[in-house]
């Protein structure tokens, strides 16, 4: 078998934090969220990364990523434009939003070429979720149905104190293996508790125990076929319904694999505190966590010599 790879969707820019995030420094190395994902995912076994980006951001993430780490991993770099979509459509006018996290997969299909993981680039996901799924994607292969997985975080260890979120929610059977999930795009702390909303007009209580994905997946590559055949699907229903805001989500992709019986996605779950710099506010209790786990001794103060 060969060895997961694992691939960091980078493409966003950030609009509810105002700039590159990815690529913001959280310590007083100039180390981002980034470099200690790949770091606690060298510990892992990884070998091979690939960043799913933007064009007229290569440069910068060539300087920070590739010149920084490049000797430690192979490092490759997959482009998520606008305009590549199922032949015979077209990008509504006026669209700016990107595609959605599946349509960022799909963006590095071809570099693709052994199971793997996929995660965000401005998340912090803690050791043991890295340990976890290069494990489950090390030994198990599609069978009958095919074999994912997901890391699973309880929802109030994934919440911020400054604004809303989005999630996927999760349900799980007795063996811990994914039945449903459903993504709340709009997730918040409140005084009575936390709630979600569709409209931002109507606010329903949903569980703080309840377990969530933070997008971190481990597939196989059966994925990405299902994942190209359901694209076009999208622009046929979803697109001219809402053309400037629809998005292609992995966990879409997942749920209708799991109702048309194709595929089992086992919930490996982590106790770790999760967090990340969806605002700017978040930025100073992500740098005082970064500390916290330099002073336990969870890293090194330099992580790259």
């Amino acid at each position: 078998m060969k060895k997961p790879v694992l691939v960091i969707m980078a493409a966003g820019m950030g609009s509810r934090y105002g700039g590159l995030k990815q690529i913001d420094p959280v310590d007083d190395q100039g180390n981002k969220i980034i470099d200690f994902s790949i770091y606690d995912a060298l510990q892992a076994g990884f070998e091979k990364i690939i960043f799913i980006i933007k064009k007229e951001h290569e440069a910068d993430f060539r300087a920070v990523i590739s010149d920084r780490i490049g000797s430690r991993a192979e490092i490759l770099y997959a482009y998520q434009e606008m305009d590549t979509i199922p032949e015979g459509y077209s990008v509504p006018e006026g669209r700016v939003k990107p595609w959605g996290t599946a349509h960022a997969v799909l963006s590095a299909a071809d570099l693709i070429d052994a199971p793997f993981a996929v995660i965000n680039a401005d998340d912090f996901y803690g050791r043991t979720a890295f340990k976890l799924i290069y494990d489950y994607l090390m030994t198990h292969t599609d069978g009958d149905k095919y074999h994912y997985a997901m890391v699973g975080y309880s929802l109030e260890k994934t919440l911020t104190e400054n604004g809303s979120v989005s999630r996927g929610v999760c349900e799980t059977d007795a063996d811990s293996y994914l039945t449903d999930i459903v993504e709340r795009t709009t997730i918040m702390k409140t005084e009575n508790g936390v709630v979600y909303t569709e409209d931002k007009e109507h606010y329903l209580p949903i569980a703080a125990d309840s377990t969530v994905s933070m997008n971190m997946w481990g597939f196989t590559e059966s994925f990405l076929k299902e994942t190209k055949n359901r694209f076009a699907a999208f622009f046929e229903k979803s697109v001219p319904a809402n053309p400037l805001k629809s998005e292609f989500f992995l966990p879409f992709v997942v749920d209708e694999l799991l109702k048309e019986n194709k595929a089992e996605v086992k919930v490996l779950k982590s106790e770790d505190q999760w967090f990340g710099v969806t605002y700017q506010e978040d930025k100073p209790f992500v740098q005082s966590s970064i500390r916290k786990l330099k002073d336990q001794g969870v890293y090194p103060e330099v992580l790259w010599d």
